[in-house]
């Protein structure tokens, strides 16, 4: 098996590298400090390249475009690329649109190292993998939708905009980041303001905190 690993802490990516170099059958193939270059590096290798990975972690809180954006624009290229979602968040929301974005699976970091590998192994396979602590939070949200609050009203797109405003950037940060104009940015913007009743950018950075979409560092 054939792992891209893709978070912007070297750190994090050292430590998975050397758990899963101790698996005789997986191989980490590539590495990446950004959605971007991910995208980047996997455009120039071409599928048909002999390390061209079967499967990619994409931790999902990321400078730029973030992960679930490249999962999409992943998924979009490339559809039989497998991705395995990593978050350090623990609310219903990430796991929900990254699955909805195509990633296969969705694991948290704060699940024990060995559920990685169990969670590859299936994610290769094709099937469908969330830890348990993430499949609890997706069915008490299921069995009471209420749970998550305006936000499902929101688009996928909708969604990547107030994740980037709630972290602070400006209209024309987001254009860049999301490869929008600026214009576009500004409808979501009012649209969001509009579904979720918010007024301003401070408020839709309150939102995203008391749902746990982000923590107080902005990430």
């Amino acid at each position: 098996m054939k792992v891209m690993l893709v978070d912007d802490h070297a750190v994090v990516r050292m430590g998975f590298k050397l758990l899963l170099q101790a698996e005789p059958d997986i191989e980490v193939v590539a590495e990446s400090e950004s959605a971007e270059a991910a995208l980047s590096t996997l455009n120039n290798l071409g599928e048909q390249s002999p390390i061209w990975p079967d499967v990619v972690v994409m931790d999902l809180a990321m400078p730029g475009m973030g992960g679930l954006e490249a999962i999409k624009r992943l998924k979009a290229k490339y559809p039989a690329l497998k991705v395995l979602a990593l978050s350090a968040f623990e609310d219903s929301s990430h796991p929900k649109r990254a699955l909805e974005a195509g990633a296969v699976g969705y694991l948290s970091k704060r699940s024990a190292p060995e559920a990685l590998i169990d969670a590859l192994r299936q994610v290769v396979m094709g099937q469908r993998y969330l830890d348990n602590a993430t499949a609890h939070r997706l069915a008490l949200q299921k069995a009471k939708p209420e749970g998550e609050g305006p936000l499902t009203a929101l688009s996928a797109r909708e969604f990547a905009v107030f994740l980037q405003l709630a972290h602070g950037k400006s209209v024309h940060q987001i254009s860049e980041d999301l490869s929008l104009s600026s214009s576009t940015v500004g409808t979501h913007l009012y649209n969001i303001k509009q579904k979720l009743n918010l007024s301003n950018q401070a408020e839709m950075t309150l939102l995203a905190l008391r749902h746990e979409l982000i923590d107080l560092a902005g990430r």
